[in-house]
């Protein structure tokens, strides 16, 4: 095994768990609607603006790796259906961005990512888009790999292969941690880059992908 010159890590069900953040932001998001806009969202909830999401996924499938166009997207459909201006969507968006970057972070999160500062170069690596500066943690890491940025999602060879140019060294200095098996460790193995499986609740590595990789239950375990 090659000694990894850098670390990066996957963000959301890695640093915090993101199904509250989501729901946080889509509830935040329908309440300012609903408060400022209320025609455009008459009859709608939670469940059907996600669907709206699916449907701008389905017409716009090459921007499926893209979730900020997909949700800017449906928000322009939304207000110009209700006659309103598409230009509303930057507002609206930003109103969900603000809540979704208000993050809680898991115990050894932060306490982990300083220590490992302190030895490697760190980047994040994420199909969302959670951005590190409102998150706090911008100091900590070199640089910021996001889907839209690299035009394809993991567990796509493109997203790492972004990765490997931005820091600048080889795959296999590369150690990726993550918490879904197929986008962050087996896309990391085929993309050349060394990977753990960051597995906090205990669940059972999917056999279809082989022997189970080398696997840690928090950050702090890296050490």
């Amino acid at each position: 095994m090659t000694a990894p010159l850098v670390l990066s890590l996957d963000l959301d069900d890695t640093l915090w768990p993101v199904a509250p953040v989501i729901a946080a932001a889509e509830n935040a998001l329908l309440a300012w609607l609903r408060a400022r806009y209320p025609r455009a969202v008459s009859g709608h909830d939670v469940e059907s603006l996600r669907v709206l999401r699916a449907a701008v996924n389905e017409r716009f499938p090459e921007h499926g790796h893209d979730l900020t166009f997909l949700r800017h997207r449906a928000l322009e459909d939304l207000f110009v259906a209700a006659g309103h201006s598409e230009a509303l969507a930057d507002e609206a968006l930003e109103v969900f961005l603000a809540e979704r970057n208000r993050v809680s972070f898991y115990e050894d999160a932060r306490p982990s990512l300083t220590r490992l500062n302190a030895r490697y170069r760190l980047f994040a690596l994420s199909n969302g888009n959670a951005d590190l500066g409102r998150c706090g943690i911008a100091d900590l890491f070199a640089g910021h790999v996001t889907a839209r940025a690299a035009g394809a999602a993991k567990p796509d060879a493109r997203i790492f292969a972004y990765l490997i140019r931005m820091a600048g060294v080889e795959p296999q200095q590369v150690l990726h941690i993550g918490d879904d098996p197929l986008a962050d460790v087996v896309g990391a193995m085929r993309a050349g880059l060394q990977a753990v499986w960051l597995n906090r609740d205990a669940r059972e590595w999917p056999k279809e992908f082989g022997a189970a990789p080398r696997t840690i239950t928090s950050l702090a375990e890296i050490i």
